[in-house]
Order: structure tokens, then sequence, then C-alpha cells
């Protein structure tokens, strides 16, 4: 697990401020697309929708120059360790947007033997945007509710274990 620094926590709020507005509008989005969830993904980025003005660079090169991951669709047990490894090479911090019924908790297929009950089963959700599929628009909006909960953090309690500032 990283750590950061005692002394971070002594930071002036002005430099938190500035560090996290940086972070929250220059995130990069890998989509990790399963199903018909995928296509709306496409019409976000598209002009009518144009994410982009958020602050969102969509189709980074790889989940190592990313740092929010979008999983759409329907998740097999199959596919579960692709996506748990992709999530690992990510780097810190990262964060995950569940986008529609199927990625959320199953779908219309949770009753499969073959389909995992929701990604949050093997990595950590932090927005889950339902729906099936779910509009543009929601997706901009879980996007936003990233960015407010980027601007709201402070690293010192993201890494610190239970929760607790390190040093204090």
């Amino acid at each position: 697990m990283p750590t950061v620094g005692p002394i971070s926590r002594l930071a002036p709020k002005p430099m938190r401020f500035i560090l996290n507005w940086g972070r929250r509008y220059s995130l990069w989005a890998f989509n990790f697309g399963l199903a018909c969830c995928a296509i709306e993904f496409i019409a976000t980025s598209a002009s009518k929708h144009d994410f982009i003005r958020f602050g969102v660079i969509p189709f980074a090169n790889g989940p190592r120059q990313a740092d929010l991951m979008i999983v759409s669709g329907t998740v097999t047990d199959k596919m579960a360790p692709a996506v748990k490894r992709l999530y690992e090479q990510m780097p810190d911090p990262k964060y995950v947007i569940s986008f529609g019924a199927c990625s959320n908790t199953g779908g219309p297929y949770w009753d499969s033997y073959c389909v995992t009950k929701g990604v949050d089963q093997i990595i950590p959700v932090d927005v889950y945007v339902p729906g099936c599929p779910p509009r543009p628009e929601a997706l901009l909006y879980g996007i936003m509710k990233i960015q407010e909960k980027i601007a709201a953090e402070s690293l010192g309690e993201r890494y610190a274990p239970s929760g607790k500032e390190p040093g204090a």
C-alpha cells in the first residue's frame, strides 16, 4: 500500500486545492467495455456530449497511463481476473466507475452461472451509474461525482491505514 509522508497533513489548504484541482480536471479514462454500455461511453466522448470539456481525456493508451477506469458491460467470471489485473496496473490514486446495470449487479444475467454479480466483487468502485444502458448524461453525472470526490480528498487520509492521517 502506498503511503504519504507524515508532514503531508500540514500542507496548506491552498496547496491541497491546487493539487486536487489539477487531478480533478485531468482524468485519463480507461474504458473496459464489455457490452452495449461501451457504445454509450463512445457516445459520451463524441461531439454532442463531449466529456473532454469536463477535463476527461478518453481513451488512455492503457491502464498504466489512466487514473479512471470505466467498467461498462457484463463482467463474466472468466473476465474477472483481467479486470483485476488491469486495475492493479493503474497508478495511484485511481478511481473506478461502474457503468450500467450489468457491471453494477450482473444486470439481466445476474442468475447466470458465469456472471460476476457486480464489478465491486473484484475491485473497489467509487461511483455506480445505473441504467440499461445508461444515457450519456448519466455518465457525465458520474464523472462529476468522481471530480467532487477528488476535490474533497486529502491524500494523507486516502492512504493512511484505517482512515487515520499519518503521524496523527
